[in-house]
């Protein structure tokens, strides 16, 4: 009786074991070192390990450190924090462009293929890194490719030229609390509503800061809000945007904007956009915030219009998710 009692026991132990829940199945910080000081070495290999959907906030704490990745927060992964130890020294680094052949003699991988790190999950969280595309002027090559919804970015900066940040899903809700985000052409484009706020925006040649291709039906898109705009020396002309799309949304408001910024402001991309594009601006100061030389298919807002833009009514969903005004 004892030996069954004890082999019993010893079965139930090993179901228990199998079923029980890994070791990294809980809420604890992950860490991530380089230098072998961590849980990890790479950020893939903590990415790996976490449970799908889960219902609790869980933190992979990356270290000071070069990470030369290609990434991708799948779409089975939320409630996940990427946090940087420190925001210039904690970089995720790749150097795809759209000109790389996929095969030899083939055509290149195209602009969707470039990113550095790809966002396919919702409610995920990134504080304190870097995250640079640093290919070669060869094509566009994106740091930052984003798809999921209830997206929060603190204090990080995206490095790039052309296509840095692709916001990619329509309907998906981004907000970019004091970032620094630089680029040469269109480098902050896509359908998403994304709030910007306190960001430095950096224009590294003549170009395009924006390119939203905002669909007709969704009442936002691309909102900055007391941003900083600067420009490398060479730089002597720049849109604040040009509409990929019919509809793009894009509003600056009490931004400062520099010399360089053009008179005209927009840029109409294909001429019969300038019907639909939706290009505002709101009190916004320096030198290139001049507004009697603005084309005339973008506007103002009222005061009284720019009173009902904030974050809370830009985001406002039946899933109550906010980030606070």
């Amino acid at each position: 009786m004892k030996r069954r009692l004890f082999s019993l026991l010893t079965l139930l132990g090993i179901c228990v074991a199998v079923n029980a829940a890994g070791k990294y199945d809980n809420p604890d910080t992950i860490v991530v070192a380089r230098d072998g000081t961590g849980e990890f070495r790479t950020i893939g290999e903590a990415i790996e390990v976490c449970r799908a959907f889960m219902d609790y906030h869980k933190v992979i704490y990356v270290k000071r450190g070069i990470y030369k990745e290609k990434l991708i927060l799948p779409s089975w992964l939320q409630n996940i924090e990427l946090c940087g130890e420190d925001r210039d020294q904690t970089v995720i680094t790749w150097d795809d462009h759209a000109n790389i052949p996929m095969t030899v003699g083939g055509a290149g991988m195209g602009t969707f293929r470039t990113y550095t790190l790809k966002i396919e999950g919702n409610d995920i969280t990134l504080k304190n890194l870097t995250v640079e595309n640093n290919a070669a002027k060869l094509g566009q090559a994106v740091a930052l490719h984003t798809e999921g919804d209830r997206l929060l970015f603190v204090n990080c900066r995206f490095l790039g030229n052309q296509d840095t940040i692709y916001t990619g899903v329509a309907g998906t809700r981004l907000y970019f609390n004091e970032c620094y985000i630089e680029g040469t052409t269109d480098f902050i484009f896509g359908p998403s509503t994304a709030w910007f706020e306190r960001c430095q925006i950096y224009c590294k040649t003549n170009s395009y800061i924006t390119a939203a291709s905002t669909p007709k039906d969704q009442q936002f898109g691309y909102v900055f809000n007391h941003c900083t705009v600067t420009c490398a020396p060479a730089v002597t002309k720049m849109y604040l945007g040009r509409p990929w799309r019919d509809y793009g949304y894009t509003l600056f408001m009490h931004c400062q904007l520099p010399a360089q910024i053009r008179p005209e402001g927009w840029h109409h991309w294909e001429k019969q956009r300038e019907q639909t594009a939706r290009y505002l601006e709101f009190e916004n100061t320096g030198e290139g915030a001049a507004i009697d030389k603005r084309v005339g298919w973008s506007r103002q807002l009222t005061k009284k219009e720019a009173k009902e833009i904030t974050p809370e009514k830009v985001f406002r969903r039946e899933d109550g998710w906010s980030v606070g005004e």
